[in-house]
């Protein structure tokens, strides 16, 4: 059983995770581990293969290993045989010889985590596969939003930025809108999808017009790494795109709230009294994503 994608998961599933997560949540929001799980992964390795960059996926899924009683490894390209130039795949294929029971893959080319499947018997987590997917951050926010609000059914989300380049954006949309809610594309045409891609999901190109009637905002921030030819003008983003305290005012409503997978660019997409402010659910995801991490862990892995 592998976690490739949100693509293909039906509403039924989906849910199914963020009940289970409630479990690793305690009433005041704060990750906690019931003692039936606390070792229910004491004989579990798992493997954390990050070869992009990664700070909040990483060490929630370290810190969510280590509640369930699992141990974990960490590799990247530096200082592994991967250096040298291994493959990825007989990377993986000897770390399974090994008996590691899970592979967390996080890569930016977006078939790997698909083929890993097909020459692995091991379970495959998806941690991000390059613009592709990042099925556990779709996963924490739609369960940010549902605690915050007790449902998504009707909510308006608004997704704004570098929408074309973002794999949180897609799984965002993807989890959202079969959950029910109403999802929006915001940005500057080079960064938005083109044609029927992601659905028929309406898109805007004035930050005003997609604030306007949102209940959540998810802020993305621009994905230099992944540009091929494409230019932005950071002066001009920031005058056209940032969120402060005015667009705010002018735009959002009372009960708005804004979300950001991380990392944050201050002073570029969100100013610091929005990323900080009473609005922000950014460190509510922080905490939910160690217990969505949880939940996946314990359902692919106990036996």
């Amino acid at each position: 059983m592998h976690l490739i994608g949100l693509e293909h998961m039906n509403a039924t599933e989906l849910s199914g995770y963020l009940d289970f997560a409630e479990e690793f949540l305690d009433e005041r929001g704060r990750v906690c581990t019931p003692g039936r799980w606390r070792q229910s992964l004491a004989d579990v390795s798992v493997a954390l293969l990050f070869l992009e960059p990664s700070t909040r996926t990483r060490v929630s899924f370290e810190l969510a290993a280590q509640r369930l009683g699992a141990s974990s490894v960490y590799l990247s390209a530096d200082g592994t045989s991967l250096e040298k130039g291994e493959s990825v795949l007989d990377t993986c294929r000897n770390l399974e010889a090994m008996g590691v029971g899970a592979f967390i893959v996080r890569h930016n080319q977006r078939e790997l985590a698909h083929q890993l499947t097909r020459e692995l018997e091991t379970p495959i987590i998806n941690a991000g596969n390059g613009s592709g997917e990042h099925p556990t951050q779709g996963m924490l926010d739609a369960l940010t939003l549902r605690r915050h609000f007790g449902s998504l059914q009707g909510l308006k989300v608004s997704i704004v930025g570098d929408v074309v380049h973002s794999r949180v954006a897609r799984s965002d949309a993807y989890a959202l809108t079969k959950l029910g809610a109403e999802v929006t594309l915001a940005g500057p045409a080079m960064l938005l999808p083109a044609g029927k891609n992601w659905g028929e999901k309406r898109r805007v190109y004035n930050l005003d017009e997609a604030l306007e009637g949102a209940d959540a905002v998810i802020v993305l921030r621009i994905q230099r790494e992944r540009f091929v030819g494409e230019v932005v003008e950071v002066d001009a983003y920031i005058r056209d795109w940032s969120i402060d305290e005015e667009v705010v005012a002018r735009a959002m409503t009372p009960n708005a709230v804004i979300m950001h997978p991380g990392p944050v660019m201050r002073g570029v997409e969100l100013q610091d009294t929005i990323a900080d402010g009473p609005r922000s659910l950014i460190l509510h995801q922080v905490a939910n994503g160690v217990a969505i991490r949880q939940a996946i862990l314990a359902r692919l892995l106990v036996r």
